[in-house]
Order: structure tokens, then sequence, then C-alpha cells
């Protein structure tokens, strides 16, 4: 993250993030797929680091193995095997949906995980109890606990999706996108786009 000053000076809080060239390495068709899609592969991978299936694949688009393949919808123009798509997809201005997987923050408890008070002010002969969960269930009936009741577990780790962020900069020379406000993940992790 970063910040920069927009026409009226005024500091805006932004994300750095590298969108491309992103390589058509399949392309999926009505006829053969049931849908059409396009999968995009980003970041070259080692190729010992890849499996035999991953380098033929790679293989028949004429590039080599990618350590991140996403499927996208919604393509306008034609694209085939081995395009490069740029940044200069993006437009200066316009929002887009980012999607990725949100830091993960390991076993946390129920303040920390679901906002909860706790015990109270520690009156009442409380002691060492102030971060606890309290009642959990009611008694003889229903005799259980519900399913999804808010409890300590792993926090998360989990695939969020950040909506209308708006695409302040683009810079093609380094296929650099500049989006207003944070994204999830932690730094160098990998997000998708999508307009």
């Amino acid at each position: 993250m970063t910040s920069i000053f927009d026409e009226n000076g005024k500091n805006i809080p932004c994300t750095v993030i590298e969108a491309g060239p992103c390589i058509v390495t399949q392309v999926r068709t009505e006829e053969v797929d049931g849908y059409s899609a396009l999968q995009l592969g980003f970041d070259d991978a080692t190729e010992k680091s890849a499996t035999k299936a991953d380098l033929g694949h790679a293989k028949k688009a004429g590039t080599s193995v990618k350590r991140k393949v996403v499927e996208f919808k919604g393509f306008d123009a034609e694209y085939k095997l081995g395009d490069a798509i740029t940044v200069e997809q993006f437009i200066e201005g316009e929002f887009v949906d980012i999607a990725g997987t949100s830091k993960g923050k390991g076993f946390q408890g129920v303040v920390k995980r679901h906002g909860f008070g706790g015990v109270g002010q520690a009156t009442h002969g409380q002691h060492n109890r102030l971060r606890a969960p309290g009642s959990i269930g009611a008694a003889s009936y229903p005799a259980r606990v519900f399913k999804g009741m808010k409890m300590a577990g792993r926090m998360g780790g989990d695939t969020v999706k950040v909506q209308n962020l708006r695409v302040y900069k683009v810079v093609p020379e380094k296929n650099l996108l500049v989006v207003k406000g944070c994204v999830p993940g932690h730094k160098n992790s990998y997000v998708i786009i999508e307009k």
C-alpha cells in the first residue's frame, strides 16, 4: 500500500498491484466445454517445480509454466492460445472487484474473532474471565449446541472479495494498477481482478 494526492490535494490511500502480462493458456468454447471462458496464467514458475501435466499444458499454449492459473468469463474480444492480456484492459476512473485470500490469524478467541464484549467489567466475583464467551446454549431442551454458534477457532485465510474499488492509475510500461483502498491478502499474494 501507498498513498497519492488527488487534484484537490487530498491524500488517497492506494494499493499498487502488478496485473500482467497474463498469458492465455486455454480457450473454453461452447461447443467443446459447454461454456465460453479464457484461462489465464500469471507469474512464471520453474520447470523443476512443475508436473508433466503442467508442462504439457503450457507447451500447447507456447508459454512457460505459470504459478497462478484462473478462468475468466465475459471477454468481448477474441483471443487465441499464447496471447498476452496486459493491464491496458483497465481504464482510469472505472471500478473493479478484487478477490484474494485474507491474512491468516491462527486460532483466536471470541473477542477478536466475533467482537464479543467478554464477561463484563470483572464484577460479581469474576477473575481472569474478561474474554470468555459466556453461555453457548440452553438447558435440557434443546440439549445441544446449534450449528454455526460463534465460538473460538481459526480466523482468517478466507476468500474475501472487496467490491467497487476505483482504478486511480494505470502504468502500462510496468503493468501496474493503482486502486483506491486496500485489498485482501499479505504482500506479494495473488489477487483476482474483475471488471
